[in-house]
């Protein structure tokens, strides 16, 4: 696996200086962009192609915090498309039952002031969890990362599901 941290010259780590990865990235993308290999040999556009298209994917990867973290847990010999080493917390999946039936509850009776308020504490969740991905990463803790970046993975994909519903009622309106 590619170290997207090494590509960057940046230290292997959840945190993230912004701007250095900005800089860096422009800098490697003007040095391999395809558009300075235009008239070079065949072999030498796929490269540059292939190497331009690399770049790109390391640096989607490092500038999300899941990805990252994710990129973060793999380099460390557990990764996150296995799903094998995920247990997940008996005490999260009732949560998940729970939030999924005031969502269900509040689009039913199209009561905006719920989904909002289920939002807000949504954010919170999110923002924990977060930490909680941050504080194991640090800790070289990468298969409990692993299970805190899932439990991450799904507060976004119900955040998702909140506007959608939120969005749904603005629409009916």
């Amino acid at each position: 696996m590619r170290n997207f941290f090494e590509l960057f010259n940046l230290p292997m780590q959840f945190d993230v200086d912004g701007k250095a990865l900005d800089t860096a990235y422009r800098n490697i993308q003007r040095l391999v962009h395809p558009d300075r290999f235009v008239t070079a040999p065949e072999a030498e556009k796929r490269a540059a192609v292939q190497y331009a298209s690399l770049v790109n994917d390391a640096y989607q990867t490092l500038k999300d915090p899941i990805k990252r973290a994710g990129h973060l847990c793999a380099l460390n010999g557990v990764p996150m498309e296995s799903g094998a080493h995920i247990q997940m917390d008996p005490l999260f999946l009732m949560e998940q039952m729970d939030w999924r039936e005031k969502l269900e509850a509040a689009q039913y009776s199209d009561d905006r002031e719920a989904l909002q308020a289920l939002d807000r504490e949504q954010a919170v969740l999110r923002e924990g969890q977060l930490m909680a991905v941050k504080a194991c990463l640090d800790a070289h803790r990468f298969k409990d990362a692993a299970t805190e970046i899932h439990k991450l993975m799904f507060l976004n994909r119900f955040d998702d599901d909140i506007h959608r519903a939120i969005d749904g009622l603005a629409s009916k309106n």
